[in-house]
């Protein structure tokens, strides 16, 4: 087992976090109170390839693994966790969607411009009747000659209001249960398809939160993703990779929050001493960063173990539950060693608190990842 980064991996955080402290950080604050989609910092992200991350470079990607790529979302989130759920949701659900089960004419049509960033992705699964029950999924599309007609709606939809091209699942065949879900790939502007609801979150307020809703939405044939009956299907293969990102946001926001309670306890001086000093203090942090490089290694695993092609359904969940559960508790002491001046938003660590709470429930919650777990021990 290695456990040392190559050359390159130290290159490419070396160039994200330059990226991230240059282009996001002295922005932060502006657009979680102004709840602003970083658009333009989204297309210079674009410009450096993390946009397409994990995708081959003769389909304008970067050509990278996903050790790398949980590099990537972790340098990121390490300054702004919403900007690393925008790249996640855009690399690993949309746009690895179309790559896993598209033809080659949708590969050259889609992930060109998604890899580059000129046109944004988002990925609707979830609805208000069917969250961690996907397969109880009601939006439905129905054949109509040459055609698909969908009806229905989507809810939670990251990226929604900036994305030109949606990954959206339907019902093609009621009595089919999990194999009566089909995928379709929808563009901006398509008669029918339109954005609803943008949701005013807690927190990752720069990453745009919606609804996307279908009305007698026509489209043609070549729109269908993948085989007939199997995008439910495809979507758990979609998870079991975008797991290992939500793990690296995790972990990006943990370390975040645990750089600024450090940096903090060197500061903050209490009964003529640096807190730093205490014992309780220096617990804390030891804990904290015990965590965090336990959190580190497990995602790492999960995205190594996904370079070499093996499945990664346990351990991806494995990383996904203990990373963003370690990282709800780290930032929560971030806030508990700044003291009163962690609920105030002048300290980063009340943001990094807010966001954090995202990682226990986008893309299956604690409990769901608990249940996949469980699942795949009992099949050994």
């Amino acid at each position: 087992m290695e456990f040392d980064y190559t050359p390159e991996q130290i290159h490419l955080r070396k160039t994200v976090r330059e990226f991230a402290e240059a282009e996001i950080a002295p922005h932060v604050l502006e657009w979680d109170e102004e709840q602003i989609f970083p658009l333009e910092a989204i297309k210079k992200a674009g410009q450096l390839g993390l946009l397409g991350a994990i995708f081959p470079e003769e389909l304008g990607g970067a050509g990278l693994g996903y050790v790398d790529y949980a590099i990537i979302i972790e340098e990121l989130s390490r300054v702004d966790p919403s900007v690393g759920l925008i790249v996640a949701a855009h690399n690993s659900l949309c746009t690895n969607h179309i790559f896993v089960a598209g033809s080659d004419e949708q590969r050259q049509k889609y992930i060109p411009k998604l890899a580059t960033a000129e046109w944004i992705g988002s990925w609707s699964l979830t609805e208000t009747e069917s969250g961690s029950d996907a397969a109880g999924t009601r939006t439905k599309a129905v054949k109509d000659g040459a055609c698909w007609v969908l009806n229905g709606s989507k809810i939670f939809t990251t990226n929604a209001q900036y994305a030109d091209v949606c990954v959206a699942m339907a019902v093609t065949d009621r009595g089919a249960s999990q194999h009566g879900i089909s995928a379709f790939i929808l563009e901006k502007g398509v008669p029918g398809f339109r954005v609803g609801k943008k949701e005013n979150k807690l927190g990752m307020r720069a990453s745009a939160t919606g609804e996307v809703v279908f009305t007698d939405c026509r489209v043609p044939e070549s729109q269908l993703l993948g085989k007939r009956g199997e995008g439910f299907i495809d979507s758990l293969r979609i998870l079991d990779g975008g797991r290992i990102s939500i793990a690296a946001l995790a972990v990006g926001t943990a370390q975040g929050a645990y750089e600024a309670a450090l940096k903090y306890s060197k500061q903050r001086k209490q009964f003529g001493r640096f807190i730093s000093e205490f014992q309780t203090i220096q617990n804390k942090l030891a804990d904290m960063a015990t965590e965090i490089d336990a959190a580190r290694l497990l995602t790492y695993r999960s995205g190594w173990m996904k370079d070499q092609g093996q499945r990664v359904t346990k351990e991806s969940s494995m990383a996904k539950l203990f990373s963003s559960e370690v990282a709800v508790r780290v930032t929560n002491e971030a806030v508990q060693i700044h003291g009163g001046n962690g609920f105030i938003k002048d300290y980063p660590v009340e943001k990094f608190y807010r966001d954090v709470k995202l990682c226990t429930i986008g893309e299956g919650t604690s409990e769901i990842q608990r249940l996949v777990i469980a699942r795949q021990l009992l099949k050994s």
